[in-house]
């Protein structure tokens, strides 16, 4: 099975890539370029932006761990990490799921219960991000922007139904499974030990969502996070010297995660994220080098901070190898 998941990693990345490249190819590059030149050292600000957005995504994956979890600047290293491989590995956009979940369980957490909580965590952030993009959506017909006629939000909306089916059928259509199998397979050899089962794990599953309290709190601190995402959004696009209100800055990101989430299978959602903001940034009047110089930036944290928390990945599983 490992075998026949590689290549279509890679021929996903690959054609990924192609749309990209031809994307960059038929903008004018030089505008990119000023523009990434004009933010200068306000880059930084974009990198520090994201922090929040991080922190809020862990502390909601906590609420749905057991007392006596690692703390929550271990766990934060975890999703660190969880997002580095995500990004910049070939593993579509849930390899950092098997991976957060693999450094739990070597974390002291009992395998059954942190595959569950990954499994939950993963299936209440694709409920809240449908819930972020469809208020994006909402947003475009109640509050217009800048040559966006409510007719066009209308269009828009209409064009984007594919990506809101995909986001709220996800888990349904196996992006929850995918998940919950990688990571029991993971875990099987610890957790056969200790005698569990698949029933168990199920059971598991059920019992985090039989607890209200933790479930809305972690559901608080997706939405949260994507709030937070939205002000990354905002700074993102101020450095970029684009002037954005809040509003803009709330539709380009929910809508931008819509397209992104459209392209899950593909590393990094390349392709499907630079053609998604170039839409986006089209219904605001705003041309495809503006929302490519955006996506650049998008793409420039991502290595940023993700290229270290590789690092941190393998310091981390060094660490536990030789403390085994």
């Amino acid at each position: 099975m490992k075998r026949s998941v590689a290549p279509s990693a890679l021929l996903a990345l690959a054609l990924g890539a192609a749309a990209a490249v031809f994307l960059y190819a038929t903008a004018d590059v030089s505008q990119i370029a000023a523009a990434l030149a004009a933010a200068g050292w306000g880059l930084a600000a974009v990198l520090v932006a994201h922090v929040p957005a991080t922190a809020a995504a862990t502390a909601g994956w906590r609420r749905v761990l057991p007392p006596g979890s690692p703390p929550m600047g271990r766990l934060l290293l975890f999703r660190w990490i969880k997002e580095a491989v995500n990004s910049l590995l070939p593993v579509g956009q849930v390899g950092g799921d098997v991976v957060r979940t693999r450094l739990l369980i070597r974390g002291g957490v009992e395998p059954r219960t942190a595959i569950a909580a990954s499994v939950v965590d993963v299936a209440i952030g694709t409920a809240s991000l449908f819930a972020y993009l469809l208020l994006g959506l909402g947003g475009l017909v109640l509050a217009p922007q800048k040559g966006v006629t409510v007719g066009l939000a209308l269009r828009a909306m209409a064009m984007a139904a594919p990506i809101v089916l995909l986001a709220v059928a996800a888990p349904r259509l196996g992006l929850v499974k995918l998940v919950d199998a990688a990571i029991t397979r993971l875990g099987r050899r610890t957790a056969a030990a200790e005698g569990q089962d698949e029933a168990g794990l199920h059971d598991a599953i059920v019992g985090l969502y039989r607890r209200p309290r933790a479930i809305w709190s972690c559901i608080a601190w997706h939405l949260a996070a994507w709030g937070f995402g939205a002000a990354e959004a905002y700074v993102t696009l101020t450095v970029l010297g684009l002037r954005p209100s809040w509003t803009q800055a709330f539709l380009v990101d929910s809508l931008g995660q819509g397209f992104r989430a459209a392209g899950f299978l593909i590393p990094g959602a390349l392709g499907v994220q630079e053609g998604g903001f170039i839409v986006v940034f089209a219904m605001f009047g705003l041309s495809a080098e503006q929302a490519l110089a955006f996506s650049t930036v998008r793409r420039l944290r991502e290595v940023a901070l993700g290229l270290p928390g590789l690092f941190a990945w393998a310091g981390v599983e060094t660490l536990a190898r030789r403390t085994a």
